[in-house]
């Protein structure tokens, strides 16, 4: 059973959206073993000032890299990174997580992540070309990674 860690920074605020997340712990528990991060999201004084911005990320990367177990491959949810299929994602997924059991996964604020956290990524993973919320982004990863399991274990979750 692989150890999955999700880091994510911010919290979840509305009761739906901590439902479905709830919801897809308890299904991915049979599948792996979910240790999930949850980081605060950096207070920033002036949101249109770029400096400020960026002084916010690399605190933020920060924290992401020192959660990071050690050795373990990071995919990076970012909206530069690569579009896949829930095949081809189940495949990454048994890719890195045969590899060595463990794997994680990072969803940054709602600035995105530094670029130290996109450079130590084994893989830069785009949802689409769209902005999601990432609140609403945690909900959707926490699918698509049951998604995942599902496929690589043949249920009929995956149609």
């Amino acid at each position: 059973m692989h150890r999955v860690t999700l880091i994510t920074v911010g919290t979840l605020k509305e009761p739906y959206l901590s439902d479905a997340a709830a919801e897809y712990r308890k299904r991915l528990a049979a599948f792996c073993d979910l240790r999930e991060v949850n980081l605060p999201e950096e207070r920033i004084a002036d949101e249109d000032d770029p400096r400020a911005v960026a002084a916010s990320l690399t605190k933020e990367g920060e924290k992401i890299l020192a959660a990071l177990p050690q050795g373990t491959p990071l995919v990076a949810l970012c909206v530069e990174g690569k579009q896949l299929s829930s095949e081809e994602f189940a495949d990454a997924v048994g890719r890195f997580g045969d590899a060595g059991g463990t794997l994680a996964f990072v969803i940054g604020s709602s600035h995105g992540l530094s670029p130290a956290v996109k450079e130590k990524a084994t893989l830069k993973l785009s949802y689409s070309k769209m902005t999601f919320p990432h609140q609403l982004m945690r909900v959707v990863f926490l699918e698509s990674l049951y998604r995942a399991y599902s496929i690589r274990a043949g249920k009929k979750y995956h149609k």
